[in-house]
């Protein structure tokens, strides 16, 4: 029974030693053992997209900057190729916007992407829509920036094809003086025919009289009435009255440190917009840095008529946005634009007005006035149809005393038009035709030469 006993405490103790062990074996590793942190499920990383944005200017005061053919590096970052890897500067990074467009949704069935893994031939091949609205619109951009800019004529060219022009436009009237003074006895019925012709052709009371007065005295001392000399002395008589020596120079050069100013003013219809258009041709021919100032503003599309005129010669326009904008204020700022630019010359295109219209020439007073306060203005042409006749001439009047006129634009001369107005507007303004249009394409403008104009008028 003893022996019992003892071999059954034996095996207890066995028993105890064996599970002391194990648990000593559990515990060590227990301690050993890393913690591993719970799974949690990873969100995809949103990559910002770079927001596509278009400048816009604002609504006040915008510079066209067609200028020339390669302007100036724009401030805007240049798409990247897109196998491009160089990692932005901060530079490049602090210009992108923050991005609005959501990034791209995982797919919906709880697959994972592998960003890693090679574009199967469908995925290479798949064509990114704002991928082509951007390379459109850079393809657009640089055939904007690189169109070829239009070569205006040289003032010689002008002035040949002008002068063939006038010359079959006027003929009637050289013809006419001729045919009656060179037919033999003149009678003081010949002398009525001769001062009808002249007035009809608009050369005004004065200067018809004295033109009558001293052929007679002419033929009177020396007794010739051939069609040669008669020519030649129709041809010193109306050259007087044209005035040969008036200062016909446009005022187009820098002075000093600042550019000449030149107001073109006149009365709707007269080509006013298209004449300072095609002065700008006439001056960029003679290698001036001209800008353009769109102070008509009252009559539509007036500023994209006159930008598009500079576009086609690489000129700048100062605009305003708003239709119906003070005209002076937009007048002042393209002074401003051409001073800070160091231009040579700025031209402003004004509202074409009635003469008789108080209100509206006083406000051509004010972007005078107002132009003034920050630089002189050198030239005031005023634009005249030349097929208006008398009420022509009430206009030249009326701007005169407005805005002191320094310089006369007659346009249409051809036609219908009648060459004696000419020497009526001087006479009336005291100042000089300066430029002349005989047509409607755009190197139809050429200085006036008063030699030419008498030649193809008697011719």
């Amino acid at each position: 029974m003893d022996q019992l006993w003892e071999i059954l405490a034996v095996v207890v103790v066995a028993l105890l030693a064996g599970v002391a062990g194990v648990v000593g074996l559990v515990r060590g590793r227990s301690r050993k053992a890393p913690k591993v942190p719970p799974k949690t499920e990873q969100t995809p990383i949103e990559r910002p997209v770079a927001k596509k944005t278009q400048y816009k200017p604002s609504s006040g005061m915008r510079i066209d900057t067609s200028k020339t053919a390669e302007p100036a590096p724009a401030k805007k970052q240049a798409r990247k190729p897109e196998n491009a890897t160089q990692a932005p500067t901060a530079t490049d990074t602090a210009d992108v916007a923050e991005p609005t467009e959501p990034a791209e949704a995982a797919p919906a069935t709880g697959e994972t992407v592998d960003e890693d893994r090679p574009l199967t031939e469908a995925e290479a091949t798949q064509t990114n829509p704002f991928d082509v609205e951007a390379d459109e619109e850079a393809a657009s951009s640089t055939a904007a920036e690189t169109r070829e800019l239009e070569k205006p004529e040289s003032a010689r060219g002008r002035m040949v094809r002008l002068r063939e022009r006038l010359s079959r436009s006027n003929t009637a009237l050289g013809k006419g003086l001729l045919g009656l003074l060179s037919g033999g006895t003149l009678d003081d019925e010949a002398w009525e025919d001769v001062e009808d012709t002249l007035l009809r052709a608009d050369l005004g009371v004065e200067a018809t009289t004295e033109i009558v007065d001293n052929l007679k005295k002419r033929i009177s001392v020396n007794g010739a009435t051939d069609e040669e000399t008669v020519s030649q002395w129709l041809h010193e008589e109306l050259l007087a009255q044209v005035g040969p020596d008036m200062d016909r120079r446009i005022a187009a050069s820098r002075v000093g440190d600042r550019p000449a100013v030149v107001l073109v003013v006149g009365v709707n219809g007269t080509g006013k917009t298209t004449t300072v258009g095609k002065l700008a041709r006439v001056l960029v021919a003679e290698d001036k840095d001209v800008i353009l100032g769109a102070a008509d503003t009252f009559r539509a599309a007036a500023a994209d008529q006159l930008e598009t005129w500079g576009g086609r010669v690489g000129v700048p326009t100062v605009r305003s946005d708003k239709e119906g904008a003070d005209p002076a204020a937009v007048a002042f700022d393209a002074v401003k634009a051409g001073q800070e630019g160091e231009c040579d010359v700025v031209l402003i295109d004004t509202a074409g007005r009635l003469h008789n219209k108080v209100g509206l020439m006083d406000e051509l007073t004010k972007v005078k006035r107002v132009v003034e306060k920050r630089s002189p203005i050198d030239e005031v042409l005023l634009v005249l149809d030349a097929t208006t006749g008398q009420n022509g001439m009430r206009q030249a009047e009326v701007f005169g005393q407005a805005v002191d006129v320094t310089g006369v634009v007659l346009t249409k001369l051809d036609g219908t038009a009648k060459g004696g107005i000419v020497v009526n507007v001087q006479r009336a303004l005291g100042v000089p035709v300066k430029l002349v249009g005989l047509g409607e394409g755009p190197d139809d403008l050429a200085p006036f030469d008063p030699e030419a104009y008498v030649n193809a008028v008697l011719d």
